[in-house]
């Protein structure tokens, strides 16, 4: 965690009723200076989709052998590796070799787009990999959930998510860009 960190506390309540998943969790998210708002919230969002006691959030932007999200067996094999926003080819090239299954979530409305075509054709021969598209508008309203100390609920059912913190809510629509290999 950078020294000069923001620290956000998370109590976030997840009903995936996709995945029979009900649990609630106290975080803490360190956001570093670099980091905005809404990419802070787009790994909130990431952790709540995959939510699972081994899950843990990795050291930040500052470390680039780590990813925002990942998941370890009971050996240290990495289940799971998460990134959020537009990495480049080489690095999501090398995760996948890392992990059994990497998931990109990419989000910025306009600057995601060219850099999926730009990327698409190479991304597209891994078998492991699943890129994950949110919407301008929603990455936006789920940074305006954004305080330092937030008390949230998600709600995932039938492929639909809802974040809201009892005053305001968000729809939030992700777009598949690229599923895994059978």
């Amino acid at each position: 965690m950078a020294s000069n960190a923001t620290i956000f506390k998370v109590a976030l309540q997840i009903a995936d009723v996709d995945r029979h998943y009900y649990q609630d969790h106290a975080l803490t998210l360190a956001r570093h200076p670099s980091e905005t708002d809404e990419r802070m919230m787009v790994r909130l969002l990431a952790f709540s989709l995959h939510a699972h006691e081994a899950l843990s959030f990795g050291r930040g932007l500052s470390t680039e052998d780590e990813p925002d999200l990942w998941k370890k067996d009971l050996t240290g094999v990495i289940d799971l590796w998460i990134e959020v926003g537009l990495r480049d080819e080489k690095s999501i090239r090398q995760a996948c070799g890392r992990a059994k299954q990497v998931v990109i979530y990419t989000y910025g409305g306009r600057a995601a787009d060219p850099w999926w075509e730009q990327n698409r054709a190479r991304l597209e021969r891994l078998d492991n990999l699943t890129v994950m598209n949110l919407s301008p508008d929603g990455s936006r309203a789920l940074a305006k959930l954004a305080q330092r100390d937030m008390k949230l609920q998600c709600t995932i059912q039938e492929g639909q998510i809802l974040m809201g913190d009892g005053t305001s809510a968000v729809q939030i629509e992700l777009t598949t860009l690229k599923s895994p290999s059978e």
